[in-house]
């Protein structure tokens, strides 16, 4: 269980990491609205400009998934279950929700889950994959849980 004090400094990292994005987005916003294309350019600075824009969207993607896991972190720090491993139940320690402060996973879940990960992924290179690999284990959940 948590104290308050540990609390409060875990709602200020989530909060703080939350503004950090939305400034981000701001920014990327403002430069892609008052960013001039110039007409006339030959197709190599066109190709490396989508290049660049087309990386930039990946990026604010993730940044949307990580704005979306820490309002999932506030809601879970205002149920008070923010310390507890969505796999197995057991209490998340608070040096790992400081260090990590959106993980829904304990240390030994999240190291299970990606032993997991690598045996699929090493099972799709042509290895052998481990028959208890593939099995649900009840809190695998998607890929960038953490």
């Amino acid at each position: 269980m948590l104290t308050e004090n540990e609390k409060t400094q875990i709602r200020q990292v989530l909060e703080g990491a939350k503004k950090r994005l939305v400034r981000t987005g701001q920014h990327a916003l403002n430069y892609s609205m008052n960013h001039e294309r110039n007409i006339g350019r030959d197709s190599i600075d066109e190709s490396m400009e989508e290049e660049i824009f087309s990386t930039e969207m990946r990026l604010h993607d993730r940044e949307k998934f990580l704005f979306g896991k820490i309002d999932k972190q506030l809601a879970r720090l205002e149920s008070g279950s923010i310390d507890i491993c969505e796999s197995c139940g057991e209490v998340i320690s608070f040096k790992r929700l400081l260090a990590r402060p959106v993980t829904t996973l304990c240390i030994d879940c999240k190291e299970q889950h990606e032993r997991e990960e690598a045996a699929v992924e090493q099972a799709g290179r042509g290895g052998v994959l481990d028959a208890t690999a593939g099995e649900d284990t009840g809190g695998a959940g998607a890929s960038n849980e953490e």
